[in-house]
């Protein structure tokens, strides 16, 4: 018995370091240590044997099942990596061939196409394009903008405020705690640094490194703390400013004419509605003719145009001459004297958003679908 154990042993470890695939060893192993596989059976025949030779065969048995079960696990381990280098060599990736099948290049962002037509547009007509800091200072944000101290946009609900870097003080000096509510200091002390609320603080700040005439236009990220379908926290505008003399309202009606002709079609007219902002006086809302209903408020069938809800005209922008109070905020130096006179020069602005423009002109329900990447909104648009 014990020289029949000691064949099996070597035929097995034999056979198990020829075989070549996965498969072969399986069926070794089945071999020589299934069920019904001699080594297996002669275990089982253990307790039949002499008392005398119980021990000794038992204890060669199962050294032999011991040796084979770990040749096994030992070989079935290599023959797996020889697989898997032969898989990873037949698969081997050729970064520098082309896609299978070609993927496209990409595109534009549609937000980042029409900001890109815009900014076109107002090339064609002389404008200049500038971008500025979107961490502001209240004195650009509000003050040098004409908002009155108790402008319900300086509130806290209404604007992002930013805590300033904290200075590197003594160990000996702990930092005063801040109160959530107490004003935030800032550099110029005034009562804090804010996300900009629009892109119309880049209007003194333009003017100021640049003398009249100027003929501007402000692309850029702007931040409100709102989030609904039609609001975002985070938006996009345009601002346009010229400065210039004898510039009236009719000139910036002109304008906003070439650019509402330009995205919306050759037949659109535009209309200014009295309005207010701090900066701008007069101030205008602008509303460009339906391109739905062609300004009728109906369509053919006689139902109500659903673009304009019935009006006839869109809403687009607000605009109007810059509020002669907004030129003092721009100081007098060798470089732009004799200053923004208003007595000299006069000028108009303007400000929209780039999501309300793609919302109008591609049929967009909700303005936050522009950021949640999805790729059957995206791909429409090339």
């Amino acid at each position: 018995m014990i020289e029949r154990i000691a064949q099996l042993r070597a035929q097995g470890e034999s056979e198990i370091a020829a075989a070549g695939t996965l498969e072969a060893l399986e069926q070794l192993r089945v071999g020589y240590l299934g069920r019904k596989a001699e080594l297996p059976q002669i275990l089982r025949g253990v307790a039949k044997l002499e008392t005398a030779d119980r021990a000794t065969v038992g204890q060669a048995a199962n050294e032999a099942r011991d040796a084979l079960q770990q040749l096994i696990e030992q070989r079935e381990a290599e023959l797996s990596a020889a697989q898997l280098r032969g898989v990873l060599e037949a698969d081997r990736l050729d970064v520098t061939l082309p896609g299978a099948p070609p993927q496209p290049v990409g595109r534009l962002h549609l937000l980042s196409a029409t900001r890109r037509e815009l900014e076109d547009i107002f090339i064609g007509l002389g404008f200049t394009v500038m971008e500025g800091p979107e961490v502001e200072t209240v004195h650009y944000n509000f003050d040098a903008l004409n908002h009155a101290p108790t402008h319900p946009a300086r509130a806290r609900t209404d604007t992002f405020y930013v805590a300033p870097p904290e200075r590197s003080e003594p160990a000996s000096r702990p930092s005063p705690q801040r109160s959530p509510a107490a004003p935030l200091p800032s550099p110029d002390g005034g009562a804090g640094l804010v996300l900009r609320t629009h892109t119309s603080p880049m209007q003194v700040r333009a003017m100021e490194a640049n003398p009249p005439p100027l003929y501007v236009v402000i692309p850029g990220r702007a931040y409100r703390p709102d989030s609904d379908a039609t609001h975002t926290p985070q938006f996009h505008q345009i601002e346009g400013l010229a400065v210039d003399e004898d510039i009236t309202l009719a000139d910036l009606k002109g304008t906003l004419l070439v650019f509402a002709r330009a995205v919306f079609g050759d037949e659109r007219e535009v209309r200014l509605r009295p309005h207010f902002f701090p900066f701008t006086e007069p101030s205008v809302e602008v509303d460009v003719s339906c391109f739905s209903c062609q300004g009728k408020g109906f369509m053919r069938d006689g139902s109500r145009c659903t673009v304009c809800k019935g009006e006839g005209w869109l809403e687009v922008l607000g605009a109007g001459e810059v509020d002669p109070n907004v030129y003092s905020y721009v100081p007098t130096t060798e470089r732009n004297a004799p200053g923004y006179d208003p007595e000299q020069v006069q000028g108009f602005a303007w400000g929209m958003g780039i999501e309300r423009i793609a919302m109008l002109r591609h049929g967009v329900p909700d303005l936050r679908l522009y950021y949640d990447n999805d790729l059957r909104l995206l791909e429409q648009f090339g």
